[in-house]
């Protein structure tokens, strides 16, 4: 089954605009696409359109938050943290406020919009600022609970949802805890710790792999920061070998952040899915997974080579 996590985003602030009058939403431009319409449509006094003024929405963001009120501010996530880095370090990250910045359309799977719609730096920037909670959820269910907990959570976070329908790989009395990672599938051969779209590929990869005898953990990390540091030790304690899986540049995001984990407490050999040093074209979803390496056959086959190096 698969669910959109931009719609789960949508009802979910009907939800909790209905248990909490502080809640106040914004958006630039874009709130059909990411869904906070729906927000809009029964509380229109208390969501504000912009207009494509994202840096604007930051500071109006922060003025609310400074007056007490619980705000959510979205756009695509090529345009937050992008063109509004230095509104949201000094009037959110700084202070410290109650602004929950949630972005739609992430990683490159936004399509034929091209290069200048892909989101593929965004979580090295915004991990950058401190005081941040930073979060991919892997699906629908999961993008409910993370959209819940950050209502309820005072301080900054960062919340990155996609354009496509998702696959669900959560059950659904799932509860997500922020900083703890998931296990989704056991395993003593190796590990791959995903994120967002990457997990239900990750998952994929573990099924093939077992076919042959190979045993696969998979980690959902939804939280990249602050980072759950007990699941990564354990797994690389524990199989030995790590692959990362994100839909982002490979530095400053998931692998980096599990990288510094491994480094400083239990080095192991790791391999990263993720992109590399390039912007990706224009074209259809499916057909830039395949190109730019991030599909379940990549994070199989680059497993099956980390055994081997772990083995040496």
């Amino acid at each position: 089954m698969e669910q959109s996590t931009r719609e789960a985003y949508g009802n979910t602030l009907i939800e909790l605009g209905r248990q909490n009058p502080d809640i106040v939403v914004l958006d630039a431009d874009l709130s059909k696409s990411t869904q906070t319409n729906l927000f809009a449509g029964e509380f229109p006094e208390r969501f504000f359109d912009c207009g494509i003024a994202e840096q604007n929405m930051i500071g109006i963001a922060a003025g609310l938050a400074a007056s007490g009120k619980t705000v959510f501010a979205s756009t695509f996530a090529v345009f937050a943290p992008g063109r509004c880095f230095d509104q949201i370090r000094m009037s959110v990250a700084q202070p410290g406020l109650n602004v929950k910045i949630v972005t739609t359309h992430g990683g490159i799977t936004v399509g034929e919009d091209g290069t200048s719609h892909h989101a593929i730096e965004d979580l090295a920037l915004i991990c950058s600022l401190p005081g941040f909670t930073v979060i991919v959820p892997a699906d629908a269910i999961e993008t409910t609970q993370a959209i819940k907990v950050a209502a309820q959570t005072y301080g900054p976070f960062y919340i990155r949802l996609s354009r496509p329908k998702t696959r669900v790989v959560h059950a659904p009395g799932y509860k997500f805890t922020p900083g703890k990672a998931v296990t989704l599938r056991e395993g003593k051969d190796i590990t791959v710790i995903a994120i967002g779209i990457m997990v239900s590929a990750a998952l994929d990869a573990a099924l093939s792999l077992a076919r042959d005898g190979i045993d696969c953990r998979v980690l959902s990390m939804s939280t990249i920061k602050p980072i759950d540091r007990d699941a990564i030790i354990k797994a690389a304690t524990e199989t030995g070998a790590i692959v990362t899986a994100e839909e982002h540049l490979r530095r400053g995001g998931l692998g980096s952040a599990v990288a510094q984990v491994v480094a400083e407490q239990s080095p192991v050999p790791m391999s990263f899915i993720a992109i590399s040093d390039v912007y990706a074209k224009s074209g259809k979803a499916q057909e830039l997974l395949q190109r730019y390496r991030l599909t379940a056959g990549d994070i199989e086959s680059t497993a099956r080579s980390l055994i081997l190096k772990k083995q040496k």
